[in-house]
Protein backbone atom coordinates (compact mmCIF):
# COMPACT_ATOMS: atom_id res chain seq x y z
CA UNK A 1 0.00 0.00 0.00
CA UNK A 2 1.43 3.29 -1.07
CA UNK A 3 -0.16 6.02 0.86
CA UNK A 4 -1.20 6.25 4.34
CA UNK A 5 -4.97 6.65 3.58
CA UNK A 6 -4.78 3.53 2.16
CA UNK A 7 -3.63 2.05 5.15
CA UNK A 8 -6.16 3.80 7.22
CA UNK A 9 -8.84 2.67 5.14
CA UNK A 10 -7.64 -0.73 5.37
CA UNK A 11 -7.30 -0.54 9.16
CA UNK A 12 -11.06 0.54 9.47
CA UNK A 13 -12.23 -2.13 7.19
CA UNK A 14 -9.79 -4.86 9.23
CA UNK A 15 -11.32 -4.28 12.62
CA UNK A 16 -14.94 -2.94 11.59
CA UNK A 17 -14.80 0.42 12.65
CA UNK A 18 -16.83 3.60 11.12
CA UNK A 19 -14.39 6.36 11.17
CA UNK A 20 -15.93 7.94 14.62
CA UNK A 21 -15.55 4.89 16.44
CA UNK A 22 -11.35 4.54 15.19
CA UNK A 23 -10.99 8.13 16.17
CA UNK A 24 -12.36 7.71 19.25
CA UNK A 25 -10.68 4.42 19.76
CA UNK A 26 -7.21 5.93 19.09
CA UNK A 27 -7.94 9.10 21.10
CA UNK A 28 -8.52 12.31 18.35
CA UNK A 29 -11.03 14.25 17.26
CA UNK A 30 -13.43 12.77 14.47
CA UNK A 31 -12.70 16.07 12.10
CA UNK A 32 -8.83 14.93 12.38
CA UNK A 33 -9.10 11.52 11.38
CA UNK A 34 -12.05 12.75 8.36
CA UNK A 35 -9.79 15.33 7.09
CA UNK A 36 -6.82 12.93 6.85
CA UNK A 37 -9.15 10.33 4.89
CA UNK A 38 -10.27 13.12 2.53
CA UNK A 39 -6.79 14.21 1.93
CA UNK A 40 -6.93 17.62 2.96
CA UNK A 41 -4.26 16.92 5.73
CA UNK A 42 -1.11 14.57 6.28
CA UNK A 43 -0.78 12.61 9.54
CA UNK A 44 1.43 13.89 12.52
CA UNK A 45 4.03 11.76 14.18
CA UNK A 46 1.46 11.89 17.09
CA UNK A 47 -1.43 10.38 15.45
CA UNK A 48 0.44 7.60 13.82
CA UNK A 49 1.69 7.06 17.69
CA UNK A 50 -1.98 7.18 18.77
CA UNK A 51 -2.91 4.34 16.86
CA UNK A 52 0.27 2.45 17.45
CA UNK A 53 -0.51 2.80 21.23
CA UNK A 54 -4.14 1.56 20.54
CA UNK A 55 -3.68 -1.17 18.42
CA UNK A 56 0.34 -2.30 19.59
CA UNK A 57 -0.34 -5.87 17.29
CA UNK A 58 0.55 -3.38 14.29
CA UNK A 59 3.41 -3.53 12.28
CA UNK A 60 5.06 0.17 13.31
CA UNK A 61 7.04 0.11 10.12
CA UNK A 62 4.58 -0.99 7.55
CA UNK A 63 2.35 1.58 9.37
CA UNK A 64 4.98 4.40 8.91
CA UNK A 65 5.71 3.18 5.15
CA UNK A 66 3.49 0.76 3.55
CA UNK A 67 6.40 -2.09 3.83
CA UNK A 68 6.27 -5.04 5.54
CA UNK A 69 3.12 -7.28 6.90
CA UNK A 70 0.39 -5.87 8.41
CA UNK A 71 1.01 -7.56 11.38
CA UNK A 72 4.04 -8.63 12.41
CA UNK A 73 3.97 -12.77 12.06
CA UNK A 74 5.31 -13.27 15.52
CA UNK A 75 1.90 -11.36 16.90
CA UNK A 76 -1.08 -12.99 16.06
CA UNK A 77 -4.03 -11.04 15.11
CA UNK A 78 -6.63 -10.57 17.57
CA UNK A 79 -10.01 -12.11 16.42
CA UNK A 80 -12.31 -9.47 15.24
CA UNK A 81 -15.54 -10.25 16.99
CA UNK A 82 -13.83 -9.91 20.56
CA UNK A 83 -16.45 -8.43 22.64
CA UNK A 84 -14.83 -4.76 23.49
CA UNK A 85 -14.96 -3.47 26.78
CA UNK A 86 -18.48 -1.71 26.39
CA UNK A 87 -20.47 -3.82 24.74
CA UNK A 88 -23.31 -5.67 26.42
CA UNK A 89 -21.71 -9.12 26.45
CA UNK A 90 -18.55 -8.21 28.26
CA UNK A 91 -20.37 -6.01 30.80
CA UNK A 92 -23.27 -8.34 31.62
CA UNK A 93 -20.49 -11.11 32.23
CA UNK A 94 -18.01 -8.56 34.12
CA UNK A 95 -21.27 -7.31 36.49
CA UNK A 96 -22.33 -11.22 36.95
CA UNK A 97 -18.94 -12.23 37.94
CA UNK A 98 -17.91 -9.19 40.27
CA UNK A 99 -21.21 -9.41 42.39
CA UNK A 100 -20.75 -11.06 45.84
CA UNK A 101 -23.30 -12.86 47.38
CA UNK A 102 -25.67 -11.41 49.53
CA UNK A 103 -24.51 -11.17 53.59
CA UNK A 104 -27.07 -12.81 55.73
CA UNK A 105 -28.75 -10.47 57.93
CA UNK A 106 -30.57 -11.89 61.26
CA UNK A 107 -34.26 -11.70 60.73
CA UNK A 108 -35.80 -9.27 63.14
CA UNK A 109 -39.56 -10.97 64.30
CA UNK A 110 -41.93 -9.15 66.75
CA UNK A 111 -40.97 -12.31 69.62
CA UNK A 112 -37.15 -11.40 69.32
CA UNK A 113 -37.90 -7.88 69.77
CA UNK A 114 -39.93 -8.28 72.65
CA UNK A 115 -37.87 -10.82 74.25
CA UNK A 116 -34.49 -9.72 73.15
CA UNK A 117 -32.68 -7.05 76.12
CA UNK A 118 -32.57 -3.74 75.16
CA UNK A 119 -29.14 -1.81 75.53
CA UNK A 120 -29.05 1.65 77.65
CA UNK A 121 -27.50 4.22 75.69
CA UNK A 122 -26.17 6.98 77.23
CA UNK A 123 -25.87 9.89 74.96
CA UNK A 124 -24.00 13.13 75.90
CA UNK A 125 -26.47 16.18 76.98
CA UNK A 126 -26.79 18.24 74.49
CA UNK A 127 -24.87 21.38 74.61
CA UNK A 128 -27.72 24.56 75.49
CA UNK A 129 -26.88 27.88 74.27
CA UNK A 130 -25.95 30.65 77.27
CA UNK A 131 -27.31 33.63 76.68
CA UNK A 132 -25.46 36.63 78.73
CA UNK A 133 -27.86 38.61 81.28
CA UNK A 134 -27.37 41.85 81.03
CA UNK A 135 -27.05 43.65 84.35
CA UNK A 136 -27.58 47.15 85.50
CA UNK A 137 -24.07 47.01 86.92
CA UNK A 138 -21.48 50.03 86.55
CA UNK A 139 -19.23 49.85 83.64
CA UNK A 140 -15.63 50.23 84.17
CA UNK A 141 -14.87 54.21 83.78
CA UNK A 142 -12.82 53.63 80.17
CA UNK A 143 -16.32 52.26 78.83
CA UNK A 144 -18.51 54.68 80.24
CA UNK A 145 -16.07 57.31 79.13
CA UNK A 146 -16.40 55.68 75.31
CA UNK A 147 -20.01 55.55 75.66
CA UNK A 148 -21.10 58.95 77.57
CA UNK A 149 -19.09 61.37 74.74
CA UNK A 150 -20.66 64.07 72.98
CA UNK A 151 -20.38 61.87 70.11
CA UNK A 152 -24.02 60.37 69.15
CA UNK A 153 -24.66 57.11 67.32
CA UNK A 154 -26.43 57.75 63.73
CA UNK A 155 -26.44 54.25 62.71
CA UNK A 156 -25.09 50.75 63.22
CA UNK A 157 -25.11 48.65 59.58
CA UNK A 158 -24.00 45.26 59.93
CA UNK A 159 -23.00 43.97 56.46
CA UNK A 160 -23.51 40.12 55.95
CA UNK A 161 -21.49 36.97 53.86
CA UNK A 162 -24.44 36.66 51.28
CA UNK A 163 -23.86 40.60 50.34
CA UNK A 164 -27.17 41.71 51.87
CA UNK A 165 -26.46 44.16 55.35
CA UNK A 166 -29.01 45.26 57.89
CA UNK A 167 -29.18 49.21 59.61
CA UNK A 168 -29.99 50.15 62.64
CA UNK A 169 -31.08 53.66 63.83
CA UNK A 170 -31.43 54.56 67.76
CA UNK A 171 -35.51 54.39 68.00
CA UNK A 172 -36.23 53.03 64.56
CA UNK A 173 -36.52 50.52 62.85
CA UNK A 174 -34.45 47.85 60.51
CA UNK A 175 -33.62 49.12 56.93
CA UNK A 176 -31.61 47.29 54.21
CA UNK A 177 -31.71 44.74 51.89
Amino acid sequence: MDNFVNRLEFLLQHYEFSASTFADKIGVQRSSLSHLLSGRNKPSLDFIMKIYEAFPELNLYWLLKGEGDFLPENSPAPPLNSPSLFSEEFQKTAITSQVAPPKSTPEITEESVLTTPTEVVQSEPKPTLVTPEISNEVLPKTIQKKICSTREIEQIVIFYKDGSYSGYTPNSSESGS
